[in-house]
């Protein structure tokens, strides 16, 4: 599944994973990253794991992470769907079809499946970095683990450099809603906590209002 030449202490940057969230950073070396849908689930032997409860920023998050590290070969769907959002879907969806114009993510039956944050580039590394395995309602961690460890066998990093979609930039002063320390590049800034995208100089403006009400 790879070239020859590529190291796996070079396939990644630190800090990784790039975007905050509510999971378990295991081996970053790792080729299977898991996603347990909406059940709180904990396998071993996973480059990065934990739960998916939305069809849309959720994703997001998840994409940015897994092609930001070439070790990354498989992204392993398991635990219960997310009523109404139906996220394990909406990853099966876009992982075989992409997205629209609009970002829409094409072929998703969830209620909002859009990607607004990462560019076609990024959908288009993740189709061709990783396999799916499709898992979806299996909360049994034995079986969740022996998929991994059969998968752990069968692939070599990505033969590219790590895709950063979303770079960590260091504050260096708080802006509205938080810290501005994610950095999309065009002058763009996330407050990591809220997912609140805006354009950098407009963060400045609402911190120095801010700081002088």
């Amino acid at each position: 599944m790879a070239e020859e030449g590529i190291s796996r202490k070079n396939s990644y940057e630190d800090p990784w994973p790039p975007v905050r969230g509510d999971y378990q950073v295991g081996n970053p070396n790792a080729c299977v990253a898991v996603v347990t849908l909406a059940s709180p689930l904990f396998p071993r032997g996973a480059a990065i794991s934990g739960q998916c409860k939305t069809e849309n920023l959720g994703i997001e998050k998840i994409v940015a992470n897994v092609i930001s590290n070439c070790n990354i070969r498989f992204l392993l769907l398991c635990g219960a769907e997310s009523k109404g959002h139906l996220p394990g879907n909406t990853i099966l969806a876009l992982h075989k079809n992409g997205i629209d114009e609009q970002g829409r993510i094409i072929g998703s039956r969830g209620a909002i499946p859009f990607i607004q944050n990462l560019p076609p580039e990024a959908i288009a590394r993740f189709q061709k970095q990783v396999e799916l395995i499709d898992c979806i309602g299996i909360e049994d961690i034995a079986a969740i683990e022996e998929q991994i460890t059969r998968h752990s066998r069968l692939c070599e990093p990505y033969p590219a450099e790590p895709f950063q979609a979303i770079k960590r930039k260091i504050a260096s002063r708080k802006i509205a809603f938080g810290k501005g320390d994610l950095y999309f590049g065009a002058g763009l800034v996330m407050d990591a906590s809220a997912w609140l995208v805006m354009e950098e100089s407009v963060a400045e403006a609402l911190a120095e209002s801010c700081i002088e009400g």
